[in-house]
Formats: structure tokens, sequence, C-alpha cells
């Protein structure tokens, strides 16, 4: 009798700690859903005069010119690690392991957060080519460059709030109006540089969404120039097409991207006045900011549709990619008015 209850007590034992287990696992994982739901929400947009203006009188500060495009360009690289669930891209435990839709809308964002600051460093703080470059934006950019993946030693969130804190260095300086060695030159030549990076990145974005149903394209990379060359030929016409895991992908990298460049166009909006004015461009900066707005409209299907073209079902990437595709040709368009005298 004593070995049998023995054996009986283990099975019981046994059997609590197995339900035990079950309990925990299933909390966890309700847990991890739920957070995964709130994490999976992106950023509501901000206002970026208010922005501006609030950090100004936090820090008793004159808002110079360039002060409302680099608070706006610190604020978007805060969002990207202060989000509802941080900065996603390098979890390694779930839920944000689970997570893909936010990893590549951080990715959006933070390519813009590259161009823009490589901007600063290059173009907007140089009144010419031969002149040194400013020594917190070049320390800012490389850190911004930093492997977007790095989940430890160091963090990618640690090199970017490096990044911001050169920014804040910057823009100290910048209010300073003792202090000439800090400066934004708002110019129509540097406007334009920094809008034909804008004008690749929507470019690449819009082939790769018309992609997710597959074209045959033909090839012009040499179209124009009888004379041009290139490293390996091509065939005459190939197709292309979104491998299917991928097609959401880059549908909220490029929600993240829109997302980021409304800001930075409404910034931008803020320090060219004057010559955005002068060049009668100020109301197709507010178109293309207007066009990326619609990017950002609620998804209402739980997944991201890829029906064909013009087949039964949406196709989220075509509709995405319209949208993309009128940014960009108002962007070349404005590029052309600012090159005018």
């Amino acid at each position: 009798m004593n070995k049998a209850s023995e054996k009986f007590e283990s099975f019981l034992e046994a059997g609590w700690m197995m339900r035990a287990l079950v309990a925990g696992v299933s909390l966890f994982l309700v847990i991890s859903i739920i957070l995964g739901y709130i994490w999976s929400s992106e950023p509501e947009p901000f206002l970026v005069s208010e922005v501006a203006s609030e950090h100004a009188k936090a820090h008793n500060r004159v808002m110079s010119t360039g002060y409302t495009t680099t608070v706006t360009l610190m604020r978007v690289a805060e969002t990207l690690l202060d989000n509802s669930g941080g900065y996603l891209t390098n979890d390694v435990m779930p839920p944000g392991l689970w997570l893909d839709n936010i990893p590549n809308w951080e990715f959006g964002v933070l390519v813009q957060v590259r161009d823009l600051s490589r901007a600063l460093r290059k173009d907007f703080s140089r009144s010419q080519s031969q002149s040194t470059e400013d020594v917190d934006l070049s320390l800012a950019e490389p850190q911004f460059h930093f492997d977007n993946n790095s989940w430890a030693l160091p963090a990618s969130e640690r090199e970017y709030r490096t990044g911001i804190e050169k920014l804040e260095q910057y823009l100290l300086r910048l209010s300073d109006q003792q202090n000439a060695k800090a400066q934004f030159f708002a110019r129509a030549d540097n406007l334009r540089q920094w809008l034909k990076d804008v004008e690749t990145r929507l470019g690449s974005l819009s082939q790769r969404l018309s992609a997710s149903v597959g074209q045959k394209r033909l090839n012009t990379d040499l179209a124009g120039d009888n004379e041009a060359s290139q490293s390996t030929e091509n065939s005459d016409e190939f197709e292309i097409k979104t491998p299917w895991t991928e097609i959401d992908d880059i549908f909220y990298e490029a929600r993240g991207t829109s997302w980021a460049l409304i800001h930075i166009l409404k910034a931008m909006e803020v320090d060219f006045a004057d010559i955005l004015h002068k060049k009668n461009a100020l109301v197709s900066v507010r178109q293309i900011v207007r066009e990326l707005e619609a990017t950002q409209e609620a998804v209402w299907a739980p997944v991201i549709l890829n029906g064909s073209g013009f087949g039964l079902t949406a196709n989220h990437s075509l509709v995405m990619a319209s949208y993309i595709s009128r940014a960009n040709a108002g962007i070349i368009d404005l590029r052309a008015l600012l090159a005018q005298g």
C-alpha cells in the first residue's frame, strides 16, 4: 500500500507540474499576443512646427534657420527608439522576435534618417565644396549608419542615441547667434541635392511595390546614350516578381519611408520658406505631402492582399505604388522648378 500510495502521489505531483507548465506557457502566449498587437501599432504623426517651438522654449533657444529640420530629424529618430514596443528590429525575444511589419516600417524610417543626416553633413551645413564639415554632424551621421540589427555589444539603440545627442550639440551651436561656425544654408541647390536622394528612394520603392504581381520589363539600362556600356550584359526583356514572403515587408517599408518624409518635408517647408515662395514651389511641396499622407490610411484587411491588377481582390502594394509614384513625380517636378532662375 505504501508503494502504491507513493506512486499515486508522484503521479499527482507530475500532473500538477504539467498543468502548471501548460498554464504558464499559455499565459506567456496570451501576453505575447496582446503585446504583439499593441507593439504593431504605427506611431501617430506629430506637428513639426509645434515640436520645434516647444524644444526651443524648453532649452531657451532661438529658432534659427535649420532649427525645425534638425529637431524634426531628432524626433523622427527618437520615434524609432521610443515607440510603444521600443526598437523592435533587433529583438531576439518574443513577441518582438515574431513581428515583422513594424521592423520593416522602422527600416523605412531609418533610411530617411540616414539620408537626411548625410545631407546635413555634406550639404546643408556647408557653404561650398571646399568648406569643412561640422564637427558634430560628422560624428552623428556614422552613428545612424550603424548595423540596424545589432542587439548587443553595442546595441543599435545605443548608437542611434549617440547620433541624436550629436544632433542636439549641433542644434545648441546652431541656435547661438554668437557662434558662426554652426550653419544651416537654406539654398535651392542644397534642397535639390537632398530631393535627388528622395527621388531615387521613392523610385526604387515604386518598382519593388509594382513587382508584387510580376511584370515583364524591357531593358532600359542604357537608353538615351549610344556610347554607354555596363559591366555585365542583360537580356533585352526580363521578368521581375516579388516573393510572396516579402510583399508585406516592402509595403511596410514604404509606409515607414512615407511617414518620415511627411514630417521632413513639412520641416523643409518652414526652413526653406523664402526659397519656396520665391520659386512659387510651396504648393508643390504641399501636394507631395498630400500624396504621401494617403499612404498612411488605415489598413483594414488582416493581411496585405496581393490580388492581380484587375482581379476580384485588392492589391495593397499596387495602391501604395500609385501614391509613391505620384509623390515621386512631384519630387521630379519640384527639383526642376528649384533649378529655374
